[in-house]
């Protein structure tokens, strides 16, 4: 799987981000997946239906199949593994994009916006190989420029491959 992490901070754009690059991405005509990865435990399904009593039961994986989507449940642990068990559902992407996942052993930008208030990542993590924004940025690896989508989904691509 060829992935990109988007890292930083809260409400620094990395959603904004992702959602912008997916749409050019899909306008260029390129496969793109993406992966929300989060340190909180979230239940997305729902306690007390069906596919949740299946999964309590102990079934490994439990899938919702319906006219619109598929979601599949899986028992994960926080290690790097998981993105090879995810790998064959990405096999059709030419990039997988992952919000988050400071830990992750690939390639990692972070996005920072000056207005938020709080330092970038980077200087608290190694690793991260740009800082996408418009602001000057301190002793970053790299800067490269958030409104300039084109360019940076360029240097994404590089990156991935």
């Amino acid at each position: 799987m060829k992935r990109v992490h988007i890292v930083g901070g809260k409400n620094h754009g990395k959603t904004t981000l992702i959602v912008e690059l997916v749409e050019l991405y899909r306008k260029r005509g390129i496969a793109v997946g993406t992966i929300k990865h989060t340190h909180h435990a979230h239940e997305l399904d729902t306690p007390g239906k069906d596919s949740f009593l299946h999964r309590q039961a102990g079934a490994e994986p439990t899938a919702i199949l319906s006219k619109e989507t598929t979601a599949v449940y899986l028992t994960a642990s926080e290690s790097e593994q998981e993105y090879a068990r995810l790998t064959p559902l990405y096999a059709d992407c030419s990039l997988v994009l992952v919000e988050g996942h400071l830990d992750a052993q690939a390639p990692k930008i972070e996005v920072w916006r000056k207005e938020m208030g709080t330092e970038p990542v980077f200087t608290r993590f190694a690793g991260i190989l740009a800082v996408v924004s418009d602001d000057p940025v301190e002793g970053a690896p790299a800067v490269w420029r958030r409104s300039q989508l084109e360019s940076l989904a360029d240097r994404i691509l590089q990156l991935a491959t």
